[in-house]
């Protein structure tokens, strides 16, 4: 491999490790970040809620936004909002503020994730799935780095500048992307009759959004309100965030295995059925012992979530050979299924608000991971191209 698609792998992979700190980070401090700015539940909720939905709306827009910025500079582009919103953090402590932050944050993460698939469907291709599987163990050791040391560096820098702190690593992402692109940047796509695909007429298509949005929003659910439910049954902060971080954790394993082996099952059910079959196994022990048995709902929940992530996005960039539409297809997936998964921290903050406790909320993903095990039966390789025919 030449050493030009070796620092861009490397690129790559900082950009990724960027893409949840600012997310991840929170739910170790919740209580801290409630008590400093006047947040409720439902408000702590939308600090993950709004960024979510913000990437679901953010993918909807890749065709645009491809056309006005080109991959390379709006890749560019999000990795400097990321920067700037974690910088914020360390200044303002309003309520109002941390929403912002989180807007922001959302819009830059948004960029990378509608425009970064395709860019690495282009640059691969054959070895795309592999490529992936390694985008998503960045997103998630990102995400096991943040909430690890969340608890600790706040002992030290207070929940604020703990926060700003993921600013040091975007600037690191972004002095590394610019120099691994610079060769590469080309002109933004020319729009033909052929540029598009009308995706929202396929039932595929709306398939796999469901697919990617409920099994992504076990893993925004898991991110925002797993501590807080870990201190309400009476653990430590520091605790709460070693089991999100074992989790997450666990989850870079499974992405790293979903690499390794994707490439040997042209049909990917057999993986996703592992993957929803640890996750399901997962919620069960976090509704029935969720203390007596963390460690395993952390491994069960980790080898799962981790796993379906990076599967939902190749299996919806599988359906299509050609790396524009393809991307396309990924960006329309994402962007419903962003926006779905964001309904779930959300939801849970009104559940624990209205109920005190989060037991509900796990009952209700664990019905909905089961639903879409259901539908995961229909994925067959000979469904992927009959899928978008006509």
């Amino acid at each position: 491999m030449k050493a030009g698609r070796w620092w861009l792998m490397v690129a790559i992979l900082l950009v990724a490790v960027n893409l949840r700190p600012a997310m991840a980070a929170l739910g170790p401090l919740l209580d801290l970040i409630q008590q400093g700015t006047g947040l409720g539940a439902t408000g702590a909720g939308l600090l993950t809620t709004l960024p979510v939905f913000l990437m679901g709306v953010g993918a909807l827009l890749s065709q645009s936004l491809r056309q006005k910025l080109g991959e390379v500079n709006g890749i560019t582009l999000g990795v400097i909002l990321i920067m700037l919103a974690c910088a914020a953090r360390g200044y303002w402590d309003s309520a109002l503020a941390m929403l912002a932050s989180a807007a922001v944050v959302g819009v830059g993460v948004a960029l990378v994730q509608a425009l970064l698939p395709g860019l690495i469907k282009g640059h691969f291709g054959a070895s795309t799935g592999r490529m992936m599987g390694l985008y998503t163990t960045g997103i998630m050791g990102g995400a096991a780095v943040a909430a690890a040391s969340a608890a600790r560096l706040n002992e030290t820098l207070g929940w604020q500048h703990t926060l700003a702190w993921w600013a040091l690593p975007a600037v690191l992402a972004l002095i590394v992307w610019i120099t691994a692109t610079a060769p590469r940047k080309r002109p933004a796509v020319i729009q033909t009759q052929q540029a598009h695909m009308q995706f929202w007429r396929y039932s595929r298509a709306w398939a796999l959004m469901l697919f990617f949005g409920i099994g992504t929003g076990v893993y925004t659910l898991i991110l925002a309100w797993l501590p807080p439910f870990y201190v309400e049954l009476g653990q430590s902060r520091q605790l709460a965030g070693d089991i999100l971080a074992g989790l997450t954790l666990t989850e870079v394993i499974a992405g790293v295995i979903v690499s390794a082996m994707v490439s040997k099952y042209h049909d990917r059910r057999p993986l996703l059925f592992t993957a929803l079959g640890c996750t399901l196994a997962g919620l069960a022990v976090m509704i029935v012992a969720p203390i007596s048995m963390a460690f395993a709902a952390m491994v069960l929940l980790g080898l799962g979530v981790g796993a379906l992530f990076p599967l939902s996005l190749i299996l919806a960039m599988d359906h299509l050979d050609d790396p524009r539409f393809s991307g396309d297809l990924a960006a329309f997936v994402q962007g419903g299924g962003y926006m779905i998964a964001s309904l779930m921290p959300f939801l849970a903050g009104w559940v624990k608000r209205e109920f005190t406790h989060l037991s509900w909320a796990w009952m209700g993903v664990f019905l909905a991971v089961f639903l879409i095990t259901l539908l995961a039966a229909r994925f067959s390789p000979a469904s992927y191209h009959k899928a978008f025919a006509g």
